[in-house]
């Protein structure tokens, strides 16, 4: 599967320039279209790597960065004309990875983001924690936020990977509705018990597309718990 790159820059040219060139070492590439919901663009993404620009509309590149940053530790290049020392730190507290300076050269640009694949999903990525959680052959990508099963791939939106991977985790086990709107509630979004419902609708309907039945079953008056009902299982 070739790996997603998602490109956060307000020049339509210079965006345009990047996309058309990355594009020619066989990454999908994503541009930002509309710059006040970065971090919904970015959920529906889910990137492998992103290219942030720090003069942006609205809300700077920083901000965006932290944004990204409560929901998934993908690389973050920043891509800026500021060329000053204590802008490239802010970019490394608020959570990137690299800097590099407006003109670049396109062969440094690349060399970086090849570096940056192979150290988090490559030869030389560290295995602290497992990218794949796998039950009876299905599979959900820790950092991709996918579910996969006999070869079919969904993509998943945040809340719905939150879930999903919590219930994995504790097969068999009650999980109480209090638990999973506590998993789900974030500084800037309350999470009410109806969100809480659709999200476990819409989450059966996906593990239908993938032909799993009946996996997610509401245990009346406590919350839900997962079973295992796919697979050849113990």
């Amino acid at each position: 599967m070739k790996k997603k790159i998602y490109i956060v820059e307000d020049d339509p040219k210079l965006a345009s320039l990047l996309k058309e060139h990355i594009e020619k070492y066989d990454y999908d590439v994503f541009t930002a279209s509309d710059f006040y919901n970065i971090k919904q663009e970015f959920e529906q993404t889910n990137p492998h790597l992103v290219l942030l620009d720090i003069h942006l509309p609205r809300y700077d590149g920083f901000y965006w960065c932290r944004q990204f940053r409560t929901i998934s530790n993908c690389p973050i290049i920043f891509i800026s004309a500021r060329s000053g020392e204590m802008d490239q730190v802010m970019a490394i507290e608020n959570g990137g990875d690299d800097y590099i300076t407006k003109p670049f050269n396109y062969d440094v640009l690349m060399a970086k983001i090849r570096g940056m694949m192979r150290r988090t999903y490559g030869e030389y990525a560290t295995e602290k924690q497992p990218r794949i959680l796998d039950i009876y052959g299905f599979m959900i990508d820790l950092e991709a936020m996918e579910m996969e099963l006999n070869n079919k791939r969904l993509a998943l939106t945040k809340k719905e990977f939150l879930l999903l991977k919590e219930l994995m985790q504790h097969v068999n086990q009650v999980l109480t509705r209090e638990h999973l709107l506590e998993l789900l509630w974030d500084d800037q979004h309350f999470v009410d018990d109806n969100t809480l419902s659709v999200n476990i609708t819409r989450l059966r309907k996906k593990l239908q597309e993938l032909g799993i039945e009946n996996a997610i079953q509401t245990v009346r008056g406590a919350g839900y718990k997962m079973k295992v009902t796919w697979g050849d299982r113990l």
